[in-house]
């Protein structure tokens, strides 16, 4: 069973490549981020036609995730973060594929920091912390993936000198980060790759892509007997490069 997050970066931009890259590589679950699109512009019938079912919670400008599923329809848990009844924004789904309950997450940026945005990152942190304990207590086997917006180590990017101030790499995240990780889960990408990590993410300022210059804030967190079964994890860090790309590359693994 292949499982896979994506930053899409813009859906609609960007469905000639998803489109592609799901007929090469067929993953049977993708958790979608920063949608930039409204249910009502999810482009569900040509994934239908692809042979992906699809649960949107969509969004328009900056944020919307999706959970598709190959052969069949993702059954429904949630189509929000609980904690917080008033927060508006689409940022997470959770659902029941194949018989592994699979979350996926945009877990806000937190820019400029100090400040507002960087209270409310961290505030949802806190409320992701939370319902993680609870879905690994529950002993099912779960995927945690999605845009984390953390690099949870200086091994985890090129060059972290010019992005100390950046909300990324603040220990406040980081930390939270390591707390989420203690509850029991396994960073899939970490533990295949402990020296050197696989990056995620390549800014498009800078010929970041072009230099290398990345950074690993993509993750795929396993509960249960998922970790058990891990065999394989990676990064399909082409797909970067290619024309009109998202600014993150698909990230998957592989279990039994």
């Amino acid at each position: 069973m292949r499982i896979a997050t994506w930053n899409v970066n813009d859906i609609r931009k960007r469905l000639p490549l998803l489109l592609a890259w799901l007929e090469a590589t067929r993953p049977d679950v993708v958790a979608l981020q920063e949608l930039k699109a409204g249910d009502d512009q999810f482009p569900r019938d040509a994934l239908e036609a692809a042979g992906y079912g699809s649960l949107v919670v969509g969004q328009r400008t900056w944020n919307g995730v999706a959970l598709l599923a190959r052969d069949t329809e993702p059954i429904a848990v949630r189509r929000s973060l609980p904690g917080d009844a008033a927060d508006k924004q689409a940022r997470y789904v959770e659902a029941a594929v194949q018989g592994v309950l699979v979350a996926g997450l945009y877990l806000p940026n937190g820019n400029p920091q100090p400040g507002p945005k960087f209270d409310y990152k961290m505030a949802w942190f806190e409320r992701l912390i939370a319902h993680a304990a609870g879905l690994w207590k529950s002993g099912h086997p779960v995927a945690l993936i999605g845009d984390y917006n953390v690099v949870p180590t200086d091994a985890d990017i090129y060059s972290p000198v010019t992005w100390r101030d950046n909300a990324l790499l603040q220990p406040e995240p980081r930390a939270a980060y390591e707390r989420l990780l203690k509850q029991g889960w396994t960073d899939a990408l970490h533990a295949l790759y402990p020296d050197k990590p696989p990056y995620t993410f390549w800014d498009y300022r800078r010929n970041r892509w072009q230099r290398d210059a990345g950074l690993r804030i993509d993750h795929l967190l396993l509960g249960g007997s998922l970790s058990k079964r891990l065999v394989a994890a990676g990064v399909d860090r082409e797909l970067r490069g290619l024309e009109n790309a998202s600014d993150h590359a698909p990230a998957w693994v592989e279990i039994r």
